[in-house]
Parts: structure tokens; C-alpha cells; sequence
């Protein structure tokens, strides 16, 4: 029975200092808007880190869905902090501009689609933006993007820029194609098995690509998770607007720790 119960108490001293060390990491994060730009538009982010880790740590872009730099981008580059990583947040349409409805969202997101290039630069101001932080390891940089940030981030990569990885969270795959020699970074794709936003052949035409050029990837499927399924707004979103989109926990969870994951391979 003694020994019962100094089982239980070293169990509760593991589980109070786990949960301490949490509540310290995460009031060691700092989160700070930024104005940097591109060309002559001027685009305001959200920059996090863990301001008590000592050292550089590998620098990621997080890529927003197309409402623009929400909070919801921002909780996320805070949750990077939180792992170890600088993150930004990053403005795609420049003033930090924030549509409030789905007419607004593509208005400002189709130019994106129509000149990948664009994207690309702005992916760009990103990156050069965070590598002036004394944080940053710019030789260890990677991206992930929702919905339309996820097509954003696999257009930079199959474009050829210095990422060791990127993840697509519930993104477009009709995008830019691979090309042998150019695209560098491995990637990672979490997919809504119930997403109607992407079709069959857009996945088909996607790892026949890649397979063709020879470019690692990793393609997970999370059945019964619509598009979006990562937002926890995503329910609310979907039943405003008449979208077929819901949040889905155990598909966020999953693949955040498939990011994790993969994370761990590349650096």
C-alpha cells in the first residue's frame, strides 16, 4: 500500500511539473505585430517566439486561409513559439487586409491564384522579414498554409525557394506544377477526406507530379474531415456563409502532430 501511494504522489509531482513547465513556455512568448513589405505594398504580420530560448531555431512562414493575417494565423505562429520555432505570421494582400465574407475573400485571393509568381514574392518579404530577427536560423526555414495558404506554400516550394519543408493544411492542389532540379524541400499535404473543395483529379494530377520529378512528399488523408477542418471557427463559418466546411478536432490534432512530426525529420 506504500508503495501504492508513492507511485500516486510521483505521478502528481510529474503531472504538476509538466503543467508548470507549459504555463512557463507559454508566458515566455512574445508576439509582435510587423510592417514589412513588398515592392511598394506594405504588408503587416505577427512575429511570436519563446523570448527566454537562448540561441537560433528554425524559422517558420505561416501562410493564412483566405480571410487574411486573422488571429486564428496568429495563435498558430504562437503555438510554433510555443514548440521551439520563430514563426510569422504573413500578410499576403498587403495593410494587413481581413475579408469578412466569401465574395471579399476571393476578390482579394484570386489574384494569388491567376499569377502563382505573386504569391511567391510574398513569400519572399516573409522570409526576409523573420530572417532579421537574431532568432531566426535562415538555414533552417519552412512554411505551412491554410486552405488557401497551403496551395501559397506548395506553389513556393514547387517554385523553387530555399524552404527543408513545407505543410499544406487542408490547401489547394491545382497549383504551379513541380519541376525537376528546382523544387527542394520535402512536403507534406494533411487532406480532408470529406473535403468537396478539392477533387479527385486535383489529387490524382498532384502525386502523379510529384512521383514524375521525383520530389518527396507525404500525403495523409483524415477521414470524415471537410475542408477547413483545422479552424475551430470553421462550423460556425461554414453554417453563416452556407459552406461545406467544419472543424474537425480529431483531424486537427492529428495532423499538428503529423507537422510535428515531420518538422523533426527535416531539421
Amino acid at each position: 500500500m506504500i508503495k501504492y501511494f508513492q507511485s500516486v504522489v510521483i505521478i502528481l509531482m510529474m503531472a504538476t511539473s509538466i503543467s508548470l513547465n507549459a504555463q512557463n513556455n507559454s508566458a515566455s512568448i512574445k508576439g509582435e505585430d510587423v510592417t514589412y513589405s513588398d515592392g511598394t505594398t506594405v504588408l503587416k504580420g505577427y512575429v511570436a517566439y519563446n523570448e527566454n530560448q537562448k540561441g537560433k531555431r528554425p524559422a517558420i512562414i505561416v501562410v493564412p486561409e483566405w480571410w487574411g493575417c486573422s488571429e486564428y494565423v496568429r495563435m498558430r505562429a504562437r503555438k510554433l513559439a510555443e514548440l521551439g520555432y520563430i514563426a510569422i505570421a504573413a500578410d499576403m494582400y498587403g495593410d494587413g487586409k481581413i475579408a469578412t465574407n466569401p465574395g471579399e475573400a476571393q476578390a482579394f485571393a484570386g489574384p494569388f491564384y491567376k499569377d502563382p509568381a505573386l504569391g511567391k514574392s510574398r513569400v519572399e518579404a516573409a522570409v526576409k522579414k523573420i530572417s532579421s530577427y537574431a532568432q531566426a536560423d535562415v538555414n533552417k526555414l519552412a512554411a505551412i498554409g491554410y486552405c488557401f495558404g497551403g496551395s501559397m506554400v506548395l506553389n513556393a516550394a514547387k517554385l523553387g525557394m530555399n524552404f527543408k519543408g513545407v505543410v499544406s493544411f487542408h490547401g489547394g492542389l491545382a497549383g504551379v506544377p513541380a519541376s525537376p532540379g528546382v523544387t527542394k524541400g520535402k512536403i507534406l499535404v494533411c487532406h480532408g477526406g470529406a473535403d468537396k473543395f478539392i477533387s479527385d483529379s486535383d489529387i490524382k494530377n498532384f502525386k502523379d507530379n510529384l512521383d514524375a520529378v521525383k520530389v518527396p512528399y507525404t500525403f495523409n488523408t483524415y477521414a470524415g474531415a471537410t475542408h477547413a477542418f483545422s479552424n475551430s471557427d470553421a462550423t460556425a463559418i461554414g453554417k453563416k456563409f452556407s459552406m461545406p466546411i467544419e472543424y474537425n478536432e480529431a483531424a486537427d490534432k492529428q495532423s499538428w502532430n503529423d507537422m510535428k512530426q515531420f518538422f523533426t525529420l527535416i531539421f
